[in-house]
C-alpha cells in the first residue's frame, strides 16, 4: 500500500523552500497518482430491525461490520477511510440510502485529514437518499484542513416525504495543536438539501488561506474551528429552538441557531475541535429524542 507522509518545510511556508527544492516538490507531486475511492451503502428496514443490504467499495473507502448498540432498530456504520488522509488528485464518492423506515447512523474512526495539495485539488462528495419515513445521521469526527490544502466538500441530501437527516461538519483550519494555522491554500464547500425536490437549504462558501475574512468579526473572528449541525425534514416547533438556545456556551465558543421552514441550522464558532464537537453533541442529545423520538447514544467509537 502507498503510505503517505507529508514533507517537511521551513516556518514561512513555500517561501521558506529553496526554489530547487519548491521544483523539486511540485514535480513528485504532479506525477504521484491520487486515490480514486467509492462507497455506496444501502440500508432496509425488515421486521423491527435496520439492515445495511448493500455495501459496494472500489479503492481505500468502506465500513466493516453492522453496529447495533440501540437495540435492532438503529444501524450504526463506521466509515473508515485506511489512508489516514487525502491528498492532492485524491478523489472520495460516498453514497448513502435508507429505504422506508430504514434508520442509519454513521461516523467516522477519526479526525479526517486533508493534506497540502502540492497544486491539484483534492475532492469529497457525499450523497444521501432518505426515503419516506426513514432517517440517516451523518455524524463524522472532525476534519483537519492542513497549511496548503486545496479541499473540494460537496454534500447533497434528498429527502422523500417523512425523512430526516440529521449531520453535522467540524472544520479545523490547521493543525492547530501544532500551532499552525491556515495561512495559505483553500476550502471549496457545497450543501444542497431538498424535500421532494423542493430545495430546503443551499450553501456554497470558499474559504482562501491567509485571508482577512478569517479574522473579520463578520468572517471567522479569528476561531480556527467552524462546525454546523443541520436537521432537516420537519417543521422545527419552538420549544426546540429554545431548548437549543439555552444550552450554556463555553469561553471562546460563539453559537447560533436558527429555525428555517423543515431545517434547524445550529452552528459554532470555536477555539478548538473539541470545544466545537462538545457544543455539537450537546445539541444533538437536545434534538434527537424530540425530533426521533430516540434517546441520544453516543457512538462508542468517539471514546477510544
Amino acid at each position: 500500500m502507498r503510505r503517505r507522509h507529508e514533507k517537511g518545510r521551513g516556518s514561512g511556508g513555500p517561501a521558506g523552500l529553496t526554489a530547487a527544492a519548491a521544483t523539486e516538490n511540485a514535480i513528485e507531486e504532479a506525477a504521484r497518482p491520487g486515490w480514486q475511492a467509492r462507497l455506496t451503502l444501502g440500508f432496509e428496514r425488515r421486521a423491527q430491525t435496520t439492515v445495511l443490504v448493500r455495501r459496494e467499495h472500489y479503492g481505500p473507502l468502506r465500513v466493516q461490520k453492522a453496529l447495533y448498540p440501540e437495540g435492532p432498530e438503529v444501524c450504526e456504520v463506521i466509515v473508515l477511510h485506511p489512508p489516514g488522509g487525502i491528498a492532492g488528485g485524491d478523489r472520495l464518492d460516498l453514497s448513502l440510502a435508507a429505504a422506508p423506515h430504514a434508520h442509519a447512523l454513521l461516523t467516522t474512526p477519526g479526525a479526517g485529514k486533508w493534506y497540502r495539495s502540492g497544486g491539484r485539488p483534492a475532492q469529497q462528495s457525499l450523497r444521501v437518499r432518505v426515503a419516506r419515513d426513514a432517517v440517516v445521521e451523518w455524524l463524522p469526527q472532525e476534519t483537519i484542513v492542513f497549511d496548503g490544502a486545496d479541499a473540494q466538500m460537496h454534500t447533497r441530501v434528498e429527502l422523500a416525504a417523512g425523512g430526516m437527516f440529521c449531520g453535522w461538519e467540524i472544520l479545523c483550519l490547521g493543525r492547530t495543536a501544532a500551532g499552525e494555522c491556515f495561512g495559505y491554500g483553500q476550502l471549496d464547500l457545497a450543501t444542497r438539501i431538498e424535500s421532494e425536490g423542493r430545495p430546503l437549504w443551499i450553501e456554497r462558501a470558499r474559504l482562501s488561506g491567509g485571508s482577512a475574512w478569517l479574522d473579520a468579526a463578520a468572517g471567522l473572528a479569528g476561531r480556527p474551528v467552524s462546525a454546523t449541525l443541520l436537521l432537516a425534514g420537519r417543521t422545527v416547533p419552538q420549544e426546540w429552538l429554545d431548548a437549543c438556545l439555552a444550552l450554556p456556551a463555553s469561553d471562546g465558543l460563539l453559537t447560533g441557531v436558527t429555525a428555517l421552514p423543515e431545517l434547524l441550522v445550529a452552528r459554532c464558532l470555536a477555539p478548538n475541535a473539541e470545544t466545537a464537537r462538545a457544543w455539537l453533541s450537546e445539541v444533538w442529545k437536545c434534538l434527537r429524542p424530540a425530533a426521533l423520538g430516540r434517546a441520544a447514544v453516543v457512538p462508542r467509537i468517539w471514546n477510544t
